[in-house]
């Protein structure tokens, strides 16, 4: 099957001339930095206010490939919207370093989050936030810690996935604020089958829908901004496990808009060489990745057209072939 086929195909990449609709702002810097998150972050952070919780992976015991939480004690330190917020995480569906509240404890211990309040937003239960115009949700359930927020800063590591393809944005909130024990099953397991039975297609599908009950709840209250560096095909749930990196690194871009952000960084790799983007463009490939992306649109949940700002250079606007243009072998950014 040829990866490129017409836009209503959702599971194969459609090139950008092929896309219709409205376009959205990304911003781009190559500073893979504390200081570049902030750069970015201070682009599209107007609607943060009030009691902020930042949504990222703080990754299993010793992760390599983590956003580095010596970046995201500068960015708090630095940013005045962001001095008291709060990282938010849930426990996994998997057993490993975060299954319990306990192990979870220990493990964000071991990896440096300590500089700020971590909650762990099933601690104490859940909460059902409505799915709008989902077909196979009507809710989702979350971590009950979820709405004592007024704004959510999402903070992601993209990378590749062993079931999703890739990992941006949408399975950040999507698996990242559903609960470990009901959400998260509702997204993976089917009733009466095996665990993680869901994939492809259905995964994606499913992964988006859980993502804008969230995104909803905040409503213009939610920001983005995508790390892109030691991207792994793994996701960082594999911690020391996963895959060794091949993929150069690029930058860090930033948006409102969760689709466009998502599909500008799968533009990105895409727009690499072969011998640059070839594990992890089949990884987003095999897994139906780009479901995700075509679903997203469907559901309303923002533009896969956008206009890519350059932030190193008086904010121009730039192709995704430029962006990559100068990008050097893999070296491992800690």
């Amino acid at each position: 099957m040829s990866e490129v086929k017409a836009a209503n195909d959702g599971n194969i990449y459609v090139p950008y001339e092929d896309r219709s609709g409205n376009e959205s702002i990304v911003y781009f810097t190559r500073d893979l930095s504390a200081a570049g998150i902030k750069k970015a972050y201070e682009k599209v952070n107007g609607n943060i206010c009030g009691k902020v919780a930042v949504k990222l992976h703080t990754g299993e015991k010793n992760g390599p490939n983590i956003v580095p939480s010596s970046w995201v004690r500068e960015l708090f330190e630095t940013t005045e919207s962001l001095k008291d917020a709060t990282i938010i995480e849930t426990n996994t569906y998997y057993v490993g370093d975060r299954y319990t509240t306990e192990q979870h404890r220990e493990t964000l211990e071991v990896n440096g989050w300590t500089f700020c309040p971590v909650d762990i937003i099933d601690e104490e239960g859940t909460a059902d936030l409505p799915v709008k115009g989902g077909k196979w949700f009507d809710h989702m359930t979350v971590g009950s810690h979820l709405t004592d927020y007024d704004s959510m800063f999402t903070l992601t590591h993209f990378k590749g996935h062993v079931a999703g393809g890739f990992g941006g944005s949408n399975k950040n909130i999507g698996i990242g604020c559903a609960d470990g024990r009901i959400g998260k099953k509702m997204i993976h397991t089917r009733e009466g089958e095996d665990q993680w039975s869901i994939g492809q297609d259905e995964l994606m599908e499913r992964i988006s829908e859980s993502t804008k009950a969230t995104i909803d709840f905040f409503g213009k209250h939610v920001t983005y901004v995508n790390v892109m560096r030691n991207m792994s095909v793994s996701c960082d749930c594999e911690g020391v496990a996963a895959a060794p990196v091949v993929t150069p690194n690029v930058g860090i871009l930033a948006s409102t808009d969760i689709c466009a952000i998502d599909t500008a960084c799968v533009d990105l790799v895409h727009a690499m060489t072969e011998e640059q983007h070839h594990d992890l463009w089949e990884r987003m490939q095999s897994r139906h990745g780009f479901r995700q992306l075509s679903y997203m649109k469907e559901l309303g949940m923002g533009n896969d057209r956008y206009i890519l700002i350059d932030l190193d250079n008086d904010e121009v606007r730039i192709t995704p072939k430029e962006a990559v243009k100068d990008v050097k072998p893999f070296k491992l950014i800690k």
